[in-house]
């Protein structure tokens, strides 16, 4: 498995954590009758400043993984594998794991840059494949 596979199943658990630690809380905030039910009503807005923030960093997240997933694609079946693609996929996994207590905490402006630091080795993976 080329290391930025492996990065990416990586993230993968790291999403699952993410969502662990949003869920908890929010079961707890907002009971779980509602997390349960179809959720016509919208709650999040009842949910902590915390959890809230958690919560939005998982759908970040998700959103971070549909550039990052077919830029390790591209990678691995293109058989491009590098040491500079490698740490490429390194750096967006540490961003991503520090990303999670910046939004939770509020670091500001860090959090900002922690996101911009997990792009930039989005797009310098993809680019890797393409030079």
């Amino acid at each position: 498995m080329t290391p930025e596979l492996t990065v990416l199943a990586l993230a993968i658990l790291l999403q699952a954590v993410q969502f662990v630690l949003m869920a908890i809380p929010a079961n707890r905030e907002l009971g779980p009758r509602y997390t349960a039910s179809p959720r016509d009503e919208n709650r999040f807005g009842d949910l902590s400043r915390r959890t809230a923030r958690l919560h939005r960093a998982l759908s970040n997240h998700f959103e971070a993984l549909t550039l990052f997933t077919p830029a390790v694609v591209i990678v691995t079946l293109s058989d491009q594998s590098t040491p500079f693609t490698a740490a490429c996929a390194w750096t967006y996994l540490g961003a991503r794991v520090l990303y999670v207590p910046a939004y939770a905490f509020g670091w500001s402006p860090w959090r900002s840059a922690i996101w911009c630091a997990g792009f930039a080795a989005t797009l310098a993976l993809t680019l890797a494949a393409l030079i």
